[in-house]
């Protein structure tokens, strides 16, 4: 009788609708308790046996306690959870099975069970799965978590973990496509000119197997240089909305790891059918430009031809050539004349695009040395040399010219828009450069040839912290259809059709270009759905090689962990908890807790939106600073470095 009674209920509501609620993420600690974030700026306590209800990263509903002066919440209702499809590890206790989510904050063994189709008594502890959620102790009907183990990732001692689990974790392939073996030339009715006789040939690293693009070059009588590139062509093997379309359409990317690349197409057409390997004669995509003197691009010309790459070389051989160092020189047909035109060239177009662009300063890229079980034998830097550069101009120049023709031509194509400072963030990216005494206006901000001039005034302060600063309130480059500014290299539009083997929107711009040459209809531009995918996977992909590198640098490094070697590092970022240092020797990530910046906590400050700390008034760090630091430890559970200081 009283649960139909009208009045009971009525009351009930009222107690409930009285109660404090609050909405907030909950951020667990260590210790056993937690915090819920609130969406007011306010953080509440979350006794220990109410986080048995949640995981960390859970977004919820709670009722607000109050004794005396103390808040503390319990978790009410889910409204966001945290935990869907995740990775995590097994764990068996007393013949029950369990997952314990990879997360540094989540330690909790969830109930779970396996999927059918998987043995889940050959499932060992600490093996890695991936699991989906299928109850929470907030959900209505719900009294428990419980998972589902989807996927078996790899056994616990298999050298190929952390691999095989950052591909999972991105939802990234872990194998290139299979299909492909019956490609062939395909007859497009493109006449190709036939440049097999003229030496081309290729720069790469000495590992590359999927060569995009080949180089031939020459003087002009009137000055500067002639320059062909040449790109391999995979639309001529593969035909739009095929199978292996559709298939390097979801992929997007050829994704590189350290010791492993799962390729956008088959292998037999990435490494073999397309690449421009020596000696070889291979259908290719060209463009013919025409440069002054002093670096300015005057013309060009796309067309379809056969070419033949005389010459395989490697960065390093051809840096050491022209810089007169080891043996080692080039033995093709006019080799020695063309590098040395190629070094010219470079240095007039680098110069060009900094008068007229924007040029950042060099970084080394690291390479690792891998043994056959993943185990890291060396960390290899790799500085930007004069072969690398000589590739890298030569791609850029023939990029502008590849946007110049979509955007007059065609009026859309795949292009990377980089549009500056992001709008929310104008206001406060002029007040900073006004605290610095720069004189900006909102013009100079989003109007690119004034951002240029701008430019240029900064790159003369050469000040570290001034750029990591002003980077914290600029976008980010986006894929789109519509031709768009580049404000991070100061070009009007920029687009890519140099890489198609390892890029699906190189190859849409092949398309594109290859309509233009044969006066067809032009293919239908790009969907917002395309360029978003396009731009996701390319940020998954970078997420994942910056997982991989992070796993093997915890590994190499663990040895230096006490040893009290000293790091030469480059503070990249400051937070409240501390901060994110870059080793200069190898490029390792390394976090440097607060606690251990100054023993009196009470006189550090750190101010995290200016990237500056300070002990009792004075400044002792800031972004940018170059600092030793030394090892504590070396966390592979969550693929973290952590250092101190050198007093």
């Amino acid at each position: 009788m009283l649960s139909n009674n009208p009045l009971l209920a009525q009351l009930k509501q009222q107690l409930h609708a009285e109660t404090p609620r609050v909405t907030g993420v909950v951020k667990a600690t260590d210790k056993g308790f937690g915090f819920l974030e609130a969406e007011d700026g306010q953080s509440y306590f979350v006794p220990p046996p109410m986080m048995k209800k949640v995981v960390h990263g859970d977004r919820v509903e709670a009722v607000v306690h109050v004794q005396g002066e103390k808040k503390s919440v319990e978790p009410e209702t889910l409204v966001e959870p945290s935990l869907e499809r995740f990775i995590g590890r097994v764990r068996r206790r007393e013949g029950r099975l369990g997952v314990v989510p990879d997360h540094p904050s989540i330690n909790l063994a969830l109930n779970a069970r396996a999927k059918r189709g998987i043995d889940e008594a050959g499932l060992e502890e600490g093996d890695w799965v991936v699991a989906r959620l299928l109850r929470h102790p907030l959900r209505p009907d719900d009294r428990s978590f419980l998972v589902q183990i989807e996927e078996l990732i790899s056994r616990h001692d298999q050298p190929n973990v952390p691999w095989r689990v950052t591909l999972a974790r991105h939802v990234l392939e872990y194998a290139s496509p299979v299909d492909g073996s019956e490609c062939s030339l395909r007859d497009e009715g493109l006449e190709r000119e036939d440049l097999t006789a003229l030496p081309f040939f290729t720069i790469d690293s000495r590992t590359t197997r999927d060569m995009d693009d080949a180089l031939h070059i020459e003087a002009r009588e009137e000055g500067g240089w002639r320059l062909r590139v040449a790109i391999a062509d995979p639309t001529a093997f593969v035909a739009e909305d095929d199978a292996v379309d559709q298939e390097a359409r979801r992929r997007a990317f050829t994704v590189y790891l350290p010791g492993q690349n799962v390729t956008m197409l088959p292998e037999r057409l990435a490494d073999d059918l397309c690449s421009l390997r020596e000696n070889e004669t291979r259908a290719a995509l060209a463009c013919t430009l025409e440069v002054a003197a002093d670096g300015e691009l005057l013309d060009y010309r796309f067309y379809a031809a056969e070419v033949r790459s005389h010459a395989q070389l490697a960065y390093d051989d051809v840096s050491d050539w022209i810089e007169g160092k080891g043996e080692w020189k080039p033995v093709f047909p006019r080799g020695e004349e063309q590098l040395r035109q190629l070094a010219d060239f470079t240095e007039a177009r680098s110069a060009w695009r900094s008068r007229n662009a924007i040029v950042f300063k060099d970084r080394p890229d690291y390479a690792f040395e891998l043994d056959a079980e993943g185990r890291v034998l060396a960390v290899r830097t790799e500085p930007r040399r004069i072969a690398n550069r000589m590739v890298e101009e030569s791609m850029i120049a023939a990029n502008v010219c590849c946007a110049r023709l979509l955007g007059e031509e065609v009026g859309h194509g795949i292009f990377n828009v980089h549009l500056g400072f992001a709008a929310e963030k104008l206001d406060h990216a002029l007040a900073f450069l006004a605290e610095q005494s720069i004189e900006a206006s909102r013009e100079q901000l989003t109007d690119l040839d004034a951002w240029r001039a701008l430019r240029y005034q900064l790159d003369e302060r050469d000040d570290a912290w001034l750029e990591a600063r002003l980077r914290r309130f600029q976008g980010y480059t986006a894929m789109t259809a519509a031709p768009g500014p580049h404000f991070g290299m100061g070009l009007p539009a920029y687009a890519t059709w140099t890489s198609p083997i390892r890029k699906y929107g190189d190859m849409i711009n092949h398309r594109l270009i290859k309509a233009l040459l044969l006066a067809q209809a032009r293919p239908a531009s790009a969907s917002e759905t395309l360029t978003a995918h396009l731009s996701e996977r390319r940020k998954l992909n970078r997420m994942a090689e910056r997982d991989v590198k992070d796993w093997l640098y915890v590994r190499h490094l663990a040895p230096a962990v006490g040893s009290g070697q000293r790091f030469e590092a480059e503070i990249v970022d400051i937070r409240r908890g501390g901060l994110r240092v870059r080793l200069n020797d190898n490029g390792a990530s390394v976090f440097v807790p607060a606690s251990t910046l100054e023993a009196d906590r009470e006189a550090l400050v750190i101010d995290d939106k200016e990237g500056v700390v300070s002990v009792r008034g004075e400044q002792r760090y800031r972004l940018g600073d170059i600092i030793e630091v030394v090892l504590s430890e070396a966390r592979e559970e969550t693929r973290s470095l952590i250092g101190r200081p050198v007093s």
